[in-house]
């Protein structure tokens, strides 16, 4: 997400480059594959047996699946607008989006849902980009409270609209399949911008479609 100031976009100045993805040089596949057969070596089994000599291949395939977010743009994704809406200014939500990331602490599957909403300031997006952005932040390693935020926030940035509601609900397998081992339990996360933080009404109506 560009963190170019306001001042910046008046200028027409390109925007900062992210030093979290973009500047960051990956190490060839190869590299990676090696170091799959160290882990699987070090998990106390042999990575040249015929069950596991195409693994670390097939697991660096998957990371490119599990991790492509870092290479999508949110900001581009909510580029395309409309605004032939006939002067529709009331919520919008999709609700219920389910998505898979994994978190940055042990790269545990973190499998939830994802409630968005915002009012529209006289132009809206297709339903089908918000589930995409939370999708490119998924694809990421994560804490679910920035990824809450990530996704809030940049739509406020490219839609301005009056506001934004994010609800993210998750079940953490680095704290259900491991360390305390509580299975079942999720982690609700919120961000809320513009009216949904100033109107207590507005948020509980959003609030009230997140079940």
């Amino acid at each position: 997400m560009s963190n170019r100031s306001s001042t910046d976009k008046k200028k027409g100045l390109p925007a900062p480059t992210n030093p979290t993805t973009a500047s960051i040089k990956r190490p060839p596949r190869s590299e990676a594959e090696d170091a799959i057969k160290t882990l699987i070596g070090w998990a106390g089994d042999d990575a040249s047996r015929d069950g596991l000599i195409e693994t670390p291949k097939r697991v660096a395939t998957a990371f490119e699946q599990w991790f492509r977010g870092y290479d999508q743009d949110p900001e581009s994704i909510l580029q395309k607008t409309f605004e032939e809406i006939e002067g529709y200014d009331e919520m919008i939500t999709l609700q219920g989006i389910r998505f898979e990331s994994h978190c940055e602490h042990h790269m545990a599957p973190i499998i939830g849902r994802a409630w968005v909403g915002y009012i529209p300031n006289g132009r809206v997006v297709g339903i089908s980009k918000l589930a995409r952005v939370v999708d490119v932040f998924a694809k990421r390693l994560q804490i679910q409270e920035k990824m809450t935020a990530q996704i809030a926030n940049v739509i406020e940035e490219v839609l301005r609209p009056q506001g934004v509601a994010v609800v993210l609900k998750a079940e953490h397998h680095c704290m259900t399949t491991r360390g305390v081992m509580k299975p079942g339990t999720e982690l609700v996360t919120s961000r809320m911008l513009g009216c949904f933080r100033d109107s207590a009404i507005t948020r509980q109506e959003f609030l009230s479609m997140v079940d």
